[in-house]
């Protein structure tokens, strides 16, 4: 910095604190100045607020949006230009809609229902993400260039003017008390006070003059955003209708009749605890079943380490749920004891502290019974 630079900071400091401190007088500038300073602070606020609360209302979840928002930088810093998306609820919601539908089965028509509506919740994401490029685009972009370039021009000027300001009083007050200013100084820093002063108020006139595009840019945002309802409202009416036609189908189609399976049938797939004669005495069937009340079952060998002396053993197959008292429920991959074999169609085995009866054929044996 050059030494009339250096002095010309030590001038505004020196009227700064005799202000502050001292109590000098500064030159006052006129009341319509001092109005336009005010609304250009409240529009630099409002400015800030207005893009901060946009995009809030536009991505209202804080975490997704940090999350957005990191991911982005991170790109940014690996040289990738792919920008990430910002979840959108009502494409998540459909994404479930769907794949549980679907897993309904198609025979389902609430699964159909499902999944169309799903299909509808996606496409109001889809029009949710055009509402937040129609936006930025002609809203949020015209406030961040007026954030970015015209009240950062302004509040140049206006800082420029108090500097100025601060020099011509400095030099005004130190030629009233005799100092070595020379008019000639107290004139050129008067001047260019008030080039300042111009350059300042000419910026934030314009500024605060531009309310009819100010406003074109707050009616693109109204507009984008009846745009969205509207397109959201032919979404959900198409959707309404359509469920209509679903509820329909399934009010016509035949009720098929159920008819639950007996839990003591006498056929050969039922297990030995099921059978009973009518008097409920425990028999045994021509076919080879069984049944129990008051004591252990027959069995057609009971269950004895074999020669090589391992317990004799069984790994499930498939899974098996109990359907009746007495029956032992395991998985596939399961290892089960074997107790006994009841007939040629049931084990009696015991796995997981539990003890029951199961069907041979969903077991492979591992050590046979002896």
């Amino acid at each position: 910095m050059s030494l009339a630079g250096l002095k010309k900071q030590f001038n505004k400091a020196n009227q700064y604190m005799s202000e502050k401190i001292g109590g000098a007088k500064g030159t006052e500038l006129d009341d319509e100045f001092t109005e336009m300073e005010k609304k250009i602070d409240v529009m630099g606020r409002l400015v800030d607020d207005l893009i901060l609360k946009t995009h809030e209302f536009l991505q209202p979840n804080p975490a997704s949006r940090a999350k957005m928002q990191t991911m982005n930088t991170i790109s940014k810093m690996r040289g990738q230009s792919k920008i990430g998306m910002y979840p959108q609820p009502e494409g998540n919601l459909g994404e479930y809609m769907i794949k549980d539908g679907r897993d309904l089965g198609d025979d389902s028509v609430f699964g159909q229902a499902l999944q169309e509506a799903g299909e509808s919740f996606k496409h109001l994401a889809e029009i949710k993400y055009n509402l937040e490029d129609n936006v930025k685009q002609n809203f949020i972009d015209p406030l961040q260039q007026m954030q970015n370039k015209d009240l950062k021009e302004v509040n140049h000027y206006r800082k420029k003017l108090s500097g100025r300001r601060l020099d011509y009083d400095c030099k005004r007050r130190k030629k009233e008390k005799g100092s070595n200013v020379t008019e000639e100084e107290v004139r050129v820093a008067e001047d260019k006070f008030e080039e300042s002063k111009n350059s300042a108020e000419v910026a934030m006139h314009n500024l605060l003059e531009a309310e009819e595009e100010q406003i074109a840019q707050l009616q693109a945002f109204i507009s984008a955003q009846c745009d969205y309802h509207r397109q959201a409202m032919e979404t959900l009416q198409t959707l309404l209708e359509t469920l209509e036609i679903k509820r329909a189908e399934a009010s016509a189609k035949p009720r098929s009749e159920h008819i639950p399976k007996r839990v003591s049938s006498f056929r050969r797939s039922e297990s030995p605890s099921s059978l009973q004669d009518m008097d409920g005495t425990d028999f045994g069937s021509t076919s080879g079943s069984y049944a129990f009340n008051n004591g252990p079952p027959p069995s057609y060998n009971q269950a004895v380490p074999n020669s090589s002396g391992k317990q004799p053993t069984a790994r499930a197959i498939y899974d098996f749920v109990p359907e009746s008292e007495g029956e032992l429920g395991f998985q596939e991959g399961d290892m089960i004891q074997l107790i006994s074999q009841v007939d040629d169609n049931w084990f009696e085995g015991s796995v997981h502290g539990k003890v029951g009866y199961f069907p041979i054929n969903y077991v492979d044996v591992v050590v046979p019974i002896s």
